[in-house]
């Protein structure tokens, strides 16, 4: 833990689910946290129950597509604990719908939030990390980006460049101390996921992994101990990297 003492992390999309888990473990191991989220009261209840148990967070709210929401946003956690070095970007929207009826609409939301959301939160961060010399992006892709599936394309093609930012990232930022890697999530039990069952876009969680090696849903916080390894001393060597947490979904 005491490698993370006096480490700011801040994580998109902070307020539920993936989010919410890498907050949380985060704090355990010694870091301040900051929690973003559009939603600000979700945010809020992740920071409050981090702070009740001892750690340190702070609820910001921002769209990642905005430049100025996420500049005050990055800001004012500054101003509470410091120099952002470890940055999770998580936040992310899903859609589904067929090719042919998708509008210009639908699919610039989805880069805007889920593509360039990236590229604006790191340019907010990146001076931090480089007057630090040091400095731990994680960008969560998607699973779906490495599958042969339908009626997702413009979520399955958004994170499938989260990967390919990534490895560029990766090889710019790696003399200046920084490492950029990538999880993968598969069928992960989130709110996000149990809305898309109960709507019907997505089957019975049972009949899709019962085809897996590892035949349950993911935990959130599975994904937390991913993000938590990339932004560890641990993995100091370590950039570059897609880590699959599917179970066995995707090899």
């Amino acid at each position: 833990m005491s490698e993370s003492v006096n480490r700011v992390a801040l994580v998109t999309g902070g307020g539920s689910g993936m989010g919410a888990a890498t907050c949380e473990r985060f704090a355990r191991d010694g870091m301040a946290v900051g929690v973003l989220d559009i939603n600000i009261e979700g945010a809020r209840d992740v920071a409050g129950k981090i702070n009740a148990a001892g750690g340190r967070a702070l609820a910001v709210e921002a769209n990642i597509a905005d430049r100025t929401a996420v500049n005050s946003a990055v800001d004012s956690l500054r101003e509470h604990f410091g120099p952002v070095t470890v940055l999770v970007n998580n936040a992310a929207l899903e859609g589904f719908c067929p090719f042919a009826d998708l509008t210009e609409e639908q699919i610039d939301r989805m880069f805007a939030v889920n593509l360039k959301g990236i590229f604006i939160m790191t340019q907010a961060v990146l001076p931090d990390m480089e007057a630090a010399g040091w400095g731990r992006i994680v960008n969560i892709s998607a699973y779906g980006a490495q599958l042969v599936e339908g009626y997702m394309s413009h979520y399955y093609a958004s994170k499938g460049g989260v990967i390919s930012l990534t490895r560029s990232m990766a090889a710019e930022f790696g003399p200046k101390g920084i490492t950029v890697n990538s999880v993968s999530p598969g069928f992960i039990d989130t709110p996000m996921a149990r809305r898309a069952i109960e709507s019907g876009d997505l089957a019975d969680p049972s009949v899709i992994y019962k085809a897996y090696p590892i035949q349950r849903l993911g935990k959130p916080e599975e994904i937390a101990a991913a993000c938590a390894y990339f932004a560890s001393e641990d993995a100091a060597y370590v950039t570059a990297q897609l880590l699959g947490v599917n179970g066995g979904a995707v090899g």
